[in-house]
């Protein structure tokens, strides 16, 4: 009886722990590449529904949307909505990655999957985990994207996260902050398959081929492959994802999208269908520090508390 009490006391410790290190490795993650995060958002949002042709669409890239920035609000512009992006990953990140570890071990008693069994359960947890987290990431959306209207010289349309909260309940009901979900849904789906999934494979496959070893360059190597496969999964739906978040329903209830097949019948048909993968460079040169801050962080945390036997946490994606 006893043993099975301090057995649960230890689980449940060892559950706290990983949610901790998880929440601070991902805040130091999204924190460090938060700028190329809103350069990509702008990226997706520029030339909306304006067609290739158009005379009032100017091209532009990366380094033109984050020079812009910095000109127009200063540095402190490209850390705009990172109070959100924050908050989405104090539930969306140990969700993925603690749910990832219970889902595997569920599937597999002894936590030996194939590559697409990685990936599904990968997936499913990411979608989870972005289901409960999405209302945060359409208040970091919506604030990133209020950078436009500042340019302009006009109001942004929120003063602070808890203000969207606020005003998107207010004006849209509860359900407005759950608009785009379904995309922001398969998005994590796809970014997860390919993130944790091919994160995995890829660093095994660097350290069996004596590539190097499990080190700082077996991490960067991986974070490079499974940043640029999670990328090429993830990007139609990301844009989309953005796009519908960013649109508020005006007073009389009008939306520039119906749904998200609309928002992509619409992109491809005005736009193109390269459109559809609008901010591909800054999300892959986002996505593999990303997972290179936050994998290699979690590694220093496990090492540094190993004797206490709980924070195995990032050990899962390696056996």
């Amino acid at each position: 009886m006893k043993a099975n009490v301090h057995g649960h006391k230890e689980t449940r410790t060892r559950t706290g722990i990983k949610i901790l290190l998880t929440s601070l490795s991902a805040m130091v993650a999204e924190t460090s590449t938060f700028p190329i995060d809103l350069t990509k958002t702008r990226l997706q949002l520029h030339g909306e529904s304006q067609p290739l042709s158009s005379s009032t669409r100017r091209p532009t890239n990366s380094f033109r949307v984050a020079a812009g920035i910095v000109r127009d609000q200063g540095v402190s512009g490209l850390y705009k909505g990172l109070s959100p992006a924050i908050i989405r990953h104090l539930f969306y990140t140990p969700i993925r990655i603690v749910g990832y570890e219970n889902l595997r071990n569920l599937v597999s008693a002894d936590g030996s999957l194939s590559l697409s069994s990685k990936a599904l359960v990968g997936g499913i947890s990411g979608a989870i985990a972005q289901f409960v987290a999405s209302p945060a990431d359409l208040v970091k959306v919506r604030m990133q994207a209020d950078g436009r209207l500042i340019n302009k010289g006009l109001q942004p349309r929120y003063k602070g996260p808890f203000d969207a909260f606020n005003k998107i309940v207010a004006m849209e009901g509860l359900g407005g902050l759950w608009k785009g979900v379904l995309p922001n849904v398969q998005r994590a789906f796809l970014v997860n398959m390919g993130e944790l999934a091919c994160y995995d494979h890829a660093k095994r496959f660097v350290i069996n081929n004596q590539i190097s070893d499990d080190n700082i360059y077996a991490h960067t190597l991986a974070s490079i492959m499974s940043g640029l496969s999670a990328t090429m999964l993830s990007c139609p739906a990301d844009v989309v994802k953005t796009r519908m978040m960013n649109q508020a329903a005006s007073k009389e209830g009008n939306a520039m999208y119906k749904s998200s097949y609309d928002c992509l019948v619409k992109t491809v048909k005005i736009e193109g269908l390269t459109a559809l993968w609008k901010g591909f460079f800054p999300t892959w040169a986002r996505l593999g520090p990303w997972q290179f801050f936050f994998w290699s962080l979690g590694g220093k945390c496990e090492i540094g508390c190993a004797s206490c036997a709980c924070c195995g946490l990032f050990k899962f994606v390696s056996t």
